[in-house]
């Protein structure tokens, strides 16, 4: 049986800590709340802790990837609403999906600088996007009537998840392609 070791990682000026990401380098990025309740990202390398707040937040960041580059993706929220942004090289890029209503999420990044993450439409639905090279790609499983994309690995395929009536499913996106992923019915547990 494996033995894991488990590092607690804990701002020090926050009330609550989550991690969300880390890169092949082992930098973490994430969120924490403060005394106020205000959430912040972050990134987490060596042992130091950097607050990484967008400087158009007024409310609240929160970083959710890192690539091997060192390029952070997250998002932050303003009065007019949530926008994505891309950190890197000490700067902060909005992110915002043109065909989004007041919300866009950066939720992961690779090696080739590929964003995916979601927007909200005028009519309050989610639909995943891809932004490669300027581009953005909206990502709706034709299965579902909500797709939110959530990682991207080096070969540019997508996981995430849809909603159905009654359930919800994730997905992976490969080839132009969406194949459903649920588990088996029975469930089998392996331990």
């Amino acid at each position: 049986m494996p033995i894991y070791t488990y590092t607690t990682l804990d701002d020090p000026l926050a009330t609550d800590t989550f991690g969300i990401g880390i890169n092949n380098t082992g930098l973490i990025v994430g969120g924490y709340s403060d005394s106020h309740s205000k959430l912040h990202g972050f990134l987490l390398s060596g042992g130091t802790f950097t607050t990484l707040d967008d400087p158009s937040a007024t409310t609240l960041s929160q970083a959710r990837s890192i690539n091997s580059l060192g390029q952070i993706v997250g998002f932050y929220r303003d009065a007019g609403g949530d926008h994505g942004f891309l950190f890197s090289g000490g700067q902060f890029t909005t992110i915002d999906d043109p065909s989004g209503g007041n919300a866009t999420d950066a939720q992961g990044t690779n090696d080739a600088g590929q964003i995916v993450g979601y927007y909200r439409d005028s009519n309050g639905l989610f639909h995943g996007f891809l932004l490669n090279g300027g581009t953005f790609t909206t990502l709706d499983d034709p299965s579902g009537f909500e797709t939110i994309a959530v990682g991207i690995n080096k070969m540019g395929q997508i996981v995430g998840y849809y909603d159905s009536p009654g359930a919800r499913h994730g997905f992976l996106y490969s080839g132009g392609q969406f194949t459903t992923i649920d588990p088996p019915s029975p469930l089998v547990t392996a331990l």
